[in-house]
């Protein structure tokens, strides 16, 4: 046997020990599960939809009980590195990011759900400090570094996926933020899911509703803190025309067609605790 083959057996010898030491490096950008089951399982178990999916309620006292699965989902989230990252498409990457957004909300909540039990919070702001809000929280691990879900809407997803339908996606645990999808937001159906999500949110009558009588279109605030992101769309021209395209309203649409003016008024947003054991 001469040299080159004695080498060859030596790193083949080296790489059969590295990859028993360290399998799960090996193998975790391959292994990561696009479809989100184990979160798809957390959401099928613990949101209760009301009105035909028109808004959702989450049951954090189950959750609480009951965290299993949703931790086991937040361990797959973090095992994920940036460079594993940067190699999927940006379906992949928006359905990773919004999924993650709303499973870590949900683990803030249950984390300190028995001061929502207790009648000590009420809200997901209670969970704040005097000097930072619970989204400005480092209470999470992505990518390899504390995160806070600011970071994450703020600093990932709104700057870098021109993507404005994900604030009908992106859940703040309130009454007043769109209904949280009851499955997993996946790269193959994304499309689709964010068209429905805006659908679904826009013809909430409790978030989003037109007065013919007064020419005046009532919107959630949502579209008053983040309206410039719909905006930056040029197929619109003001927020009127994001509400036509998904509010099944015949009656503006005949203001519209009429050129009527229409004014925009922004709905007080109830930051109370979308809970289903809460009383709406």
């Amino acid at each position: 046997m001469n040299k080159y083959g004695i080498s060859h057996i030596v790193f083949a010898f080296f790489l059969s020990i590295l990859l028993v030491l360290f399998p799960a490096s090996a193998t975790a950008a391959e292994s990561f599960d696009h479809q989100h089951k184990r979160w798809a399982q957390v959401l099928a178990d613990n949101i209760v939809v009301k009105q035909q999916g028109a808004w959702t309620r989450v049951n954090y006292q189950q959750l609480a009980a009951n965290p299993e699965a949703l931790q086991d989902y937040l361990v797959q989230l973090t095992a994920v590195e940036a460079t594993t990252f940067e190699t999927w498409s940006q379906a992949e990457q928006l359905s990773f990011l919004i999924n993650a957004y709303n499973a870590f909300t949900l683990e803030l909540i249950r984390s300190r759900y028995d001061e929502f039990a207790a009648g000590e919070a009420e809200s997901i702001r209670d969970l704040g400090t005097w000097f930072t809000s619970p989204w400005e929280r480092e209470f999470f691990t992505l990518f390899g570094e504390r995160r806070t879900l600011d970071w994450l809407e703020h600093e990932v997803i709104r700057p870098n996926y021109a993507e404005p339908r994900i604030h009908a996606a992106l859940v703040c645990a309130a009454v007043s933020c769109p209904p949280l999808l009851n499955t997993a937001y996946t790269a193959d159906q994304l499309d689709s899911q964010l068209e429905g999500q805006m659908t679904m949110f826009l013809n909430d009558a409790n978030n989003n509703r037109f007065d013919a009588s007064t020419n005046t279109l009532y919107l959630s605030s949502i579209f008053k803190w983040y309206g410039d992101d719909f905006l930056k769309d040029k197929s619109y021209s003001s927020l009127t025309d994001v509400a036509a395209r998904y509010m099944q309203n015949p009656a503006l649409a005949q203001a519209l067609s009429a050129s009527r003016d229409i004014a925009i008024r922004f709905n007080q947003y109830n930051w109370d605790l979308n809970s289903a054991n809460s009383r709406d």
